[in-house]
């Protein structure tokens, strides 16, 4: 079938879709963007591989040993206040971390991605989602975080919701940028010209060509709630001990930091290892997604 002459099918292959070979070649020739994915890539793999990784339990005490500076024999990374392995620790730490981290993107992409949608799509409801929007985004989002956290109280799940719900608004302002301008476009406007219904045109046309700033979006997403989670677990309003957490063996480390400050540098280099994998690797995606950076390549 045609439209004007034009097949649909060459209208609906959209220069802005994605295409996997140019993209990921892009990605590889991105420096910046491999150095994030080499990062994301060790530290998910020792993650991952924390039981077989890590020398003892990250709960277990050892009262006999505390304080042990690192490069001390059985612990490489040393000990703290009640004799745990901060190795085994941080790498327990690390894989909560991200835990909460991708949860929390499923939880901001759940949501803000329909309502994003239906607020770029359909302008009756934009005026809704987006005045709601506006009121969340006037909280800062860790003060909107840690409010939620203090509200529904401290424990992981809590503290997953929190961080998603503190991100929705960020997720809903990208999606619907996205659909505004993918709606002006001439394979949508062909397929409007063809009696096509508004849910098929989303669900065809819209959504498929929002899932590289939706994918962008969500590493964007990752550091933030990596950072949040820490933070919260730091306040109290997080992960609760013995769990291991980033954020609580800071907490833990802070009233030593005087007498043996590498208790916070170990937990503190992880978030910032995570923090700056996923930023590095956010960036060389979204300059290989770009489609118009790819034009001029």
């Amino acid at each position: 079938m045609t439209v004007l002459g034009t097949p649909v099918a060459a209208t609906t292959s959209a220069p802005d879709a994605v295409r996997p070979r140019r993209w990921w070649r892009g990605l590889l020739r991105h420096r910046s963007g491999m150095v994030g994915a080499v990062l994301l890539a060790v530290v998910i793999l020792a993650a991952l591989l924390a039981p077989l990784l890590a020398p003892y339990s990250p709960t277990a005490v050892h009262f006999d040993v505390p304080f042990q500076k690192p490069g001390t024999v059985g612990y490489p990374l040393g000990t703290d206040n009640l004799g745990r392995d901060i190795l085994s620790r941080t790498l327990y730490g690390a894989r909560t971390s991200l835990e909460v981290g991708i949860l929390a993107v499923v939880v901001s992409t759940v949501v803000g991605v329909p309502l994003g949608l239906v607020a770029g799509y359909w302008r009756r409801a934009d005026a809704v989602v987006s005045r709601l929007t506006d009121v969340a985004l006037a909280f800062p989002f860790l003060i909107l975080a840690v409010g939620l956290a203090a509200i529904r109280g401290a424990s992981l799940s809590n503290a997953v919701l929190a961080l998603g719900i503190a991100h929705i608004p960020q997720m809903i302002r990208v999606v619907r940028g996205e659909t505004l301008r993918i709606k002006s476009t001439d394979f949508v406007v062909a397929a409007v010209a063809m009696n096509a219904s508004s849910l098929r045109i989303v669900g065809r046309h819209v959504l498929p060509n929002c899932l590289s700033a939706i994918i962008v979006q969500a590493t964007i997403i990752m550091p933030g709630a990596v950072l949040g989670e820490a933070i919260l677990s730091f306040l109290g309003l997080g992960i609760q001990p013995p769990m291991p957490s980033l954020g609580v063996m800071l907490s833990d480390a802070q009233q030593y930091l005087s007498q043996d400050s590498w208790l916070a540098v170990f937990p503190g280099a992880a978030i910032a290892l995570i923090c700056l994998g996923f930023n590095l690797f956010g960036d060389g995606l979204r300059d290989s997604l770009d489609p118009v950076s790819d034009a001029r390549k």
